[in-house]
């Protein structure tokens, strides 16, 4: 049976809710059940979904909620390991070696290769990347230093070759990283690991069975609205209202690409900063823009939001 973290600072999934809240995230029942557990568990959450449904502001809020560092890497194509765990200041190593090959000049000594090695692998050289630097903020030197547990954000893993999950999948698994010039990186207290996927590509099974799991569905209108009050509390609520209707009706067409709850934020603070109180066909055709983000997808919009004139 898995003993209780020590690390967990909210005693239950409502408390985690409410906390989430209180950090500007409505989470539903099963959001906050999956962020209690990967604290109470020490396990990393995989989180899934379509874009802009508050895969990566869920990290955001964690790391408010704990009071501890927010360390992001963001995945592309061909990230490796010198970019995610970490690399040498090759450009201090080089000004070291002249500044021995002087001294060993003006000593009239010479200098070992050996000796040379070791001192341009020593900790001042080495640069840290996300995901070292979040082990590091875990580690015993940071354990009872001030500020809370760190948050490291593995965004859109989706995109990083299929290699890269075996590199995480080793890191995560004792929460530590061996530099072999220097040794091993130990957590002491481990970073909360938030994962997310946009499904581009399928996550290697052995990380997901390390993982807890969740998959963020479009919220409902109902909870949709709730998100815009609390990003937008100055817009008038029929606007809000009238903005979540319309952004289902642009879901439920042929869009290339449909809007998240992202956009919906975005598109009722460019109709509150255009002073609109009502989602009429010339405040559609002022803030199209603000919620559409691709070419093919504008006649069809215009098309469904009934917006006839203008470009």
């Amino acid at each position: 049976m898995t003993e209780r973290s020590e690390h967990t600072p909210l005693d239950g999934p409502e408390s985690c809710r409410r906390a989430l809240a209180a950090a500007g995230y409505i989470a539903d029942d099963a959001v906050a059940t999956a962020c209690f557990l990967a604290l109470e568990l020490d396990r990393p959450l995989l989180c899934e979904g379509v874009p802009g449904v508050g895969k990566t502001s869920l990290a955001r809020a964690l790391a408010q909620v704990l009071g501890g560092p927010l360390i992001r890497l963001q995945c592309y194509e061909g990230l490796d390991s010198t970019h995610a765990l970490y690399d040498w200041d090759f450009a201090a190593q080089i000004l070291h070696v002249r500044t021995l090959e002087a001294q060993a000049t003006s000593t009239g000594t010479a200098l070992a290769a050996a000796g040379i090695e070791d001192e341009l692998h020593r900790e001042r050289f080495l640069v840290a990347r996300p995901i070292l630097k979040a082990l590091q903020a875990g580690a015993p030197v940071a354990a009872g230093a001030a500020g809370g547990r760190a948050v490291l954000l593995i965004d859109e893993l989706d995109r990083a070759d299929d290699e890269f999950d075996a590199l995480l999948l080793e890191v995560l698994s004792d929460w530590s990283l061996t530099i072999p010039e220097l040794g091993t990186v130990r957590a002491a207290v481990p970073p909360v690991v938030i994962l997310t996927s946009n499904r581009t590509r399928d996550v290697h099974d052995a990380l997901k069975r390390r993982c807890l799991y969740h998959w963020f569905d479009q919220p409902g209108p109902e909870r949709e609205r709730e998100v815009l009050a609390l990003h937008v509390p100055h817009a008038a609520s029929g606007l809000r209202g009238a903005v979540v209707a319309a952004a289902g009706r642009l879901r439920a067409a042929d869009l290339l690409k449909p809007p998240g709850t992202s956009e919906t934020i975005d598109w009722l603070r460019a109709l509150h900063a255009l002073r609109v109180d009502e989602l009429d066909e010339p405040a559609l055709r002022a803030s199209l823009s603000a919620v559409v983000k691709d070419a093919a997808d504008i006649p069809v919009a215009r098309e469904v939001l009934g917006v006839t004139g203008g470009a």
